[in-house]
């Protein structure tokens, strides 16, 4: 009697992405696409967005497709969930799930004359700082500017071909405590950013692996000033 062999195979299915929008008066207008980390939510992001963005912006929030319980925060109190974009199974499918939403949310907000197409903005924090970097500079004339925050680079940036130069503007931001993202991890990331793109700004503030108010501030300004460009 012969051994059973497994073969593994694959079927496609349909994946639901969930994203909250808010939309000024004017439009079509620019448009701040907000993308949380891990263990996070749209909503918690979408309140975080509210405090970056300029007035007549228009924000989406979108939510990572992965969710998971988390430990409540209180003993015995409820357990809650958090969303995730990446996992160690097959993550270049991860990777490809997370450009085809913001694909498909930016054509559907032009196309609905919601937004100007001219003057797209792309922000992450943590788990999708590298993703969003991956997206820019993989799509390059997709987006006015990308923001990350207390984040990585893609781990291929300086081999893969796949990235393109961009006249997307990218503006880095990282804390001086981040216990994830210290500043030895981060102090070349300005230069091999700018491997790639001309307009690089990159600050480090007092801060740990957190979105404080001074980095509201200068998100803020930034985004007004590319905006207006």
């Amino acid at each position: 009697m012969t051994a059973a062999t497994s073969t593994e195979y694959t079927l496609n299915a349909e994946i639901k992405l969930y994203y909250d929008l808010i939309a000024p008066k004017e439009v079509p207008a620019p448009l701040l696409i907000a993308l949380h980390g891990y263990g996070a939510s749209k909503r918690q992001m979408m309140r975080e967005a509210q405090m970056n963005a300029p007035d007549g912006f228009a924000i989406a929030a979108l939510q990572g497709p992965h969710q998971h319980l988390k430990e409540p925060k209180e003993e015995g109190g409820p357990l809650r969930f958090g969303f995730g974009w990446l996992t160690n199974f097959h993550p270049e499918e991860s990777v490809a799930l997370h450009h085809r939403a913001l694909l498909e949310l930016t054509s559907s907000l032009i196309a609905q004359g919601i937004v100007d197409g001219s003057h797209l903005f792309l922000m992450g924090f943590s788990q999708t700082c590298a993703l969003n970097y991956r997206f820019a500079f993989t799509h390059p004339d997709v987006l006015r500017g990308v923001i990350g925050i207390c984040g990585g680079l893609p781990g291929d940036w300086e081999n893969s071909e796949i990235y393109k130069q961009t006249n997307a503007a990218v503006f880095h931001l990282s804390g001086e405590r981040d216990e994830f993202y210290s500043p030895l991890r981060t102090k070349d990331y300005a230069a091999q950013l700018r491997m790639r793109a001309g307009d690089v700004r990159f600050e480090s503030y007092d801060a740990a692996h957190e979105i404080v108010q001074p980095m509201r501030d200068d998100i803020r300004s930034w985004l007004k000033q590319k905006s207006q460009a």
